[in-house]
């Protein structure tokens, strides 16, 4: 079995669901809205550049969330999804899924959003595999802190290792889809690395290695 492995942002729907929780916190009332902001559209131009730091930025995303249970949540994530999420659904991206579903191949989505706001995500999808940054909960309580190796750059790289160790695959034939420059690490160590609308420096780098390029907006 081939596994077709997919980032999930600005890849798989025509946006940033971690940034766009941002600001639908912001939107509900449920932060300050000027200060979470702010800090919110910076911690994005870092990751557009490249330097995040994955573990403030999800100290900083998951602290709304401490203190209550997945389930005292499970009403708003409901209202993200149809209010954010499906409007910037691809039926393109759509498509492709299925094309790789009928071939027989194993779908796996990895993001460096956190599983909290990406689980359903990839439920609406179909992907039903999902490796994003890991929600520390303890008590039945989100504590508001990551846990287990981020899935974020090299990150990406080792979460998958562990992965495939624990599954008993293998990355032979592998299908990689990203836009990402972060994803590098991982485009660079699979069969078939896929660039889809990818940002600028992704699209230089798939250029001068040969990488095929798709668009899933067109």
């Amino acid at each position: 079995m081939t596994l077709a492995i997919f980032d999930l942002d600005n890849t798989l729907i025509a946006g940033d669901s971690d940034h766009l929780w941002g600001e639908f916190l912001c939107t509900e009332g449920l932060v300050d809205q000027r200060s979470f902001r702010a800090a919110n559209e910076s911690f994005y131009a870092d990751y557009q550049r490249g330097e995040l730091d994955i573990q403030a930025y999800l100290s900083f995303a998951l602290a709304p969330l401490a203190g209550r249970t997945p389930r005292d949540l499970s009403t708003l994530q409901d209202k993200f999804i149809r209010d954010c999420i499906r409007p910037i659904l691809l039926p393109a991206a759509t498509e492709l899924i299925q094309k790789h579903r009928d071939q027989g191949d194993r779908l796996l989505i990895i993001t460096a959003t956190n599983e909290f706001v990406t689980k359903p995500i990839a439920t609406l999808l179909g992907i039903h595999e999902l490796l994003g940054c890991i929600v520390e909960i303890k008590d039945g309580m989100i504590t508001g802190s990551p846990t287990g190796t981020l899935t974020y750059r090299e990150g990406k790289v080792r979460r998958l290792r562990e992965w495939l160790a624990c599954e008993k695959e293998s990355l032979e034939g592998a299908w990689f889809y990203s836009d990402s420059h972060n994803d590098l690490p991982l485009l660079e160590i699979v069969d078939n690395p896929i660039l889809v609308d990818p940002d600028p420096t992704l699209a230089r780098h798939g250029r001068e290695r040969g990488w095929p390029q798709i668009s899933l907006r067109a």
